[in-house]
């Protein structure tokens, strides 16, 4: 059974989801102010986290900043509907997805599930296959643990940046279209407004930096998609 923290002040709203999310598998944990969610968040093991951007005593931002410095959890953002302020500054900070509000519970719990596909095992053929260590130039992935390496040091990668980097690895040289890495990455078809991907692809080049010729180790390849430069 997955474990969700859900991090939001609507005692109605928190109440109705709980009873919804357990009918659908889940087992939840809520708490109502950005204080106690932090606390949760870095003192016990959750799969997935649900965080409100409107929070009593610590904000959405603030308490994703602190639970990043502490934990690589999924994170999924509850925004207002329309802010997309709200949504891109979620994206920079290192949250994995969001959602507007008012949502329908049956998309929540698929973008939950969507998550979940990303981050838990594969089946065991492709757990053999994905558990090789693979490298290319100075980055080094390790798929088993999930750990990424630049000339032996550790990078420190959110789970859907992690996600795009090792698709991206897998196709080094070759370009891997934005619609491909929306469905692999976020599992969610790329619609025409979604910037997400464009956001945690930025947050990913800025942690990899640049390679020995002083390029992006991400290129874009206009009207295409991205591509992992092979040295």
């Amino acid at each position: 059974m997955s474990r969700v923290l859900l991090v939001d002040d609507d005692i109605e709203l928190c109440e109705m989801l709980n009873e919804y999310l357990c009918g659908e598998g889940f087992e939840v944990t809520v708490t109502y102010d950005g204080e106690s969610g932090v606390e949760q968040a870095i003192t016990n093991h959750y799969d997935v986290i649900l965080l409100d951007v409107m929070l009593p005593k610590l904000n959405g931002f603030d308490a994703l900043r602190a639970i990043r410095l502490k934990s690589e959890t999924p994170v999924l953002m509850l925004t207002a509907r329309g802010d997309d302020i709200d949504r891109i500054v979620g994206l920079e900070m290192g949250a994995d997805d969001y959602l507007p509000k008012p949502y329908n519970p049956r998309e929540l719990v698929a973008r939950l599930r969507a998550i979940l596909r990303r981050t838990h095992s594969k089946t065991s053929a492709d757990t053999h296959i994905s558990n090789e260590p693979l490298q290319v130039g100075e980055i080094e992935i390790h798929p088993a643990s999930r750990g990424v390496l630049k000339n032996g040091k550790p990078l420190e990668l959110t789970s859907t940046e992690y996600n795009l980097l090792e698709i991206l690895i897998r196709h080094a040289g070759h370009v891997v279209s934005k619609e491909t890495l929306s469905l692999e990455a976020l599992g969610r078809k790329l619609t025409r407004y979604d910037r997400s991907v464009d956001m945690h692809l930025s947050k990913l080049r800025k942690k990899l930096g640049t390679g020995p010729n002083d390029q992006p180790l991400i290129k874009t390849v206009r009207g295409m998609g991205c591509q992992f430069v092979k040295e």
